[in-house]
């Protein structure tokens, strides 16, 4: 806000050195009756100098610079001519005299005070006597009677007859101090009005410090209700501040608050973080922020998953902070969600930290503020307090993509199991939880197996979930590619979650939700199925024709597709050869692991191996009945030919029937 001009104006009291011109003004000495200014005369430094000296040998006496410190003359020196005629002069008595002096004791001197003082009391008393003599006398009414001549004529001459000598009474005269000259006037009244100056231009100060101390007062009052509007608009909770110190408690007193508080925790939240989570308003002009936040922390909590890249080595994704830009002015919400952002992640640091280390389905070191996770073999999660200012340091600059929006989505997991956990206790605390114990009316005794949620279980399980369904799908994967290269065209539909959103969102919400499922289905030959079901975290169970079989291992997973594939393909080559020496007479059956095919003279076995990522293996081997000895065998694998596994089947059931 601009001030008037007139509040601008500035007064020096230093007195000026130049005219306006320039030039430098001269220092006023004496005005003269007729009103000619006399100046100071200007002197050369030479000039100043030589007064000075001429002073000193006046005052102080020629020998002055050669006397020492004791007022003795230096041994060396002489004396001058006029000072050594002089002591020439003097009688002799009074240099000895001279000589002789000495400096005098306690015992002189009060010797000497004691002849001195009777003399200066007598003397007292007279001028006392003097004093009130001339007053007697000054203030007679009757001045010829009374006058100081006549009483001493009376005292001078008793004889009657010879008259008085006539002398002048005495009287009182006022004297009055002569005014000054206009110079000394002019200095006198500059000084006056140079402190009065001063003296307004501080009360001037004064009013105006204390006018704009008013007015920020005013406007800070203003801003405060207003920002308490905005904040109770925002749904933040306010509590009542507590009393101020030497407050009257006693029984009767007034406990009314005269102020608030906001308490930003959660209402669930342990008593520890809710006491954290308090913040007021500015009450002091000297606070330049609005809203303090006494216990505010810039510790965030940073989610990171870590795998192993090309090199073998762990590269870790952690989620993104979101900041403001730095030109941006948070408003009291943005604080508010800020700061209670930091509570949160404090208090579900503290749950993982607590069930770490009772983790039962993998391994976890725990440390202040790290909480590190082995999820499964070649998959790390990392919890860890970092401050909000190297939030995005201490990580690889090629961060993976697709881990890093795990991490992400881990944290808001987390925020949600957080409130889900919330809710529950705060269900059980009402009572409206059916499992809720009451051991007397009014009291409840929480169930310690089913307190309180857990927190880190549900994103261990989903990770295994998803390792356990990538490496199920890898396998399932091979298994077709080895199908399509031995010419048996074969699909897989992978579903690794089965339910819509609704039932997602529920399985966040509800604890007693079921927990993630899917479901994969294996087409061989568009006739042969294998149905597989995945439960989270890492149940599966396979569906056959003749039985339900849980699988537990990756090893008899491999098992399981290794025997319903041969049992596939050797029941298609049993059904080709039936299908081929259906006019010889034939018999084509299944034995055990091997087709066998028997017709006169001969007799041909099939039998199904599988090789390195699943390749397939089929041997043939023929007898026959002019050399049952010496069999035929021959052999297939799928990289060694461009045929189809059936192809050559049916190429070598040719071959035997024509021989």
């Amino acid at each position: 806000m601009n001030e008037p001009s007139w509040k601008q104006t500035k007064l020096s009291l230093e007195r000026p050195y130049k005219n306006d011109n320039g030039d430098p003004i001269p220092v006023l000495f004496d005005i003269a009756p007729d009103g000619v200014l006399h100046y100071e005369p200007k002197e050369t430094p030479a000039e100043v100098l030589g007064r000075n000296l001429q002073r000193i040998f006046e005052e102080r006496g020629l020998d002055f610079f050669e006397r020492l410190k004791d007022g003795s003359l230096q041994a060396g020196v002489l004396p001058s001519v006029d000072t050594t005629t002089k002591q020439a002069d003097e009688p002799e008595d009074a240099a000895a005299e001279d000589e002789g002096g000495h400096t005098m004791t306690k015992d002189e001197l009060y010797k000497l005070k004691m002849e001195v003082m009777p003399q200066l009391y007598i003397a007292l008393g007279e001028m006392t006597l003097a004093r009130d003599l001339l007053s007697s006398v000054l203030t007679s009414s009757d001045a010829s009677s009374t006058s100081l001549p006549s009483i001493l004529h009376s005292i001078a001459a008793p004889e009657p007859q010879q008259p008085p000598v006539s002398l002048p009474p005495l009287s009182a005269t006022s004297v009055t101090k002569p005014p000054s000259i206009i110079s000394v006037r002019a200095f006198d009244a500059q000084l006056a009005i140079g402190g009065k100056d001063e003296a307004l231009r501080k009360a001037a100060n004064l009013f105006k410090s204390v006018a704009s101390r008013m007015e920020r007062g005013v406007l800070l009052n203003e801003k405060y209700w207003i920002d308490a509007l905005k904040i109770r608009r925002g749904n933040w909770g306010l509590i009542p501040a507590p009393l101020p110190p030497g407050s009257a408690a006693g029984k009767g007193a007034d406990k009314t608050s005269k102020d608030f508080m906001i308490s930003y925790g959660l209402e669930e939240s342990p008593p520890i973080f809710r006491r954290s989570a308090i913040a007021h308003m500015a009450h002091s002009i000297s606070e330049t922020d609005s809203l303090v936040l006494p216990q505010r922390s810039s510790i965030r909590l940073r989610v990171s998953i870590g795998s192993p890249d090309a090199t073998g080595n762990m590269v870790y994704s952690h989620n993104a902070l979101k900041k403001a830009p730095e030109d941006h002015t948070p408003t009291l919400d943005e604080r508010l969600r800020d700061a209670q952002r930091a509570v949160i992640e404090q208090e579900i640091f503290s749950i993982l930290v607590h069930e770490a280390g009772t983790f039962p389905t993998a391994s976890a070191r725990v440390s202040e503020r790290l909480v590190l996770v082995d999820v499964t073999q070649g998959l790390e999660l990392k919890f860890e307090l970092v401050d909000a200012d190297a939030f995005s340091l201490g990580t690889s600059s090629s961060q993976n993509p697709a881990n890093q929006a795990k991490s992400d989505l881990i944290y808001h997991y987390l925020l949600t199991l957080l409130l889900r956990r919330h809710a529950h206790i705060r269900s059980r605390r009402l009572g409206t939880n059916s499992s809720s114990n009451h051991s007397s009316i009014g009291a409840f005794v929480p169930d310690p197996a089913q307190a309180n949620l857990h927190v880190l279980q549900p994103v261990i399980d989903q990770l295994q979930y998803q390792v356990f369904c990538e490496r199920i799908q890898s396998q399932l994967i091979i298994v077709q590619t080895a199908l399509n290269d031995a010419g048996i065209p074969s699909t897989l539909r992978f579903n690794p979650v089965g339910e819509i959103g609704s039932e997602l969102v529920k399985i966040i919400d509800d604890n007693e939700a079921p927990p993630l499922s899917g479901v994969c289905t294996l087409r061989i030959d568009n006739r042969h199925n294998l149905r597989l079901t995945l439960v989270s975290p890492s149940a599966l169970t396979a569906h056959l024709a003749q039985a339900t079989v849980s699988i537990s291992s990756m090893p008899q997973l491999c098992e399981l597709l290794s025997d319903e594939v041969e049992r596939f393909f050797l029941e298609r080559i049993s059904e080709v050869g039936r299908r081929i020496c259906n006019d010889m007479g034939g018999i084509w059956f299944v034995d055990l692991n091997r087709c066998v095919g028997r017709w006169e003279g001969c007799v041909l076995n099939f039998e199904i191996a599988f090789g390195d990522k699943f390749e397939i293996i089929c041997t043939a081997t023929r007898l026959n009945h002019d050399d049952p000895k010496h069999p035929s065998i021959e052999t297939y694998k799928a990289s060694n030919t461009q045929k189809g596994l059936i192809e050559w089947v049916q190429y070598v059931i040719g071959n035997a029937l024509n021989e």
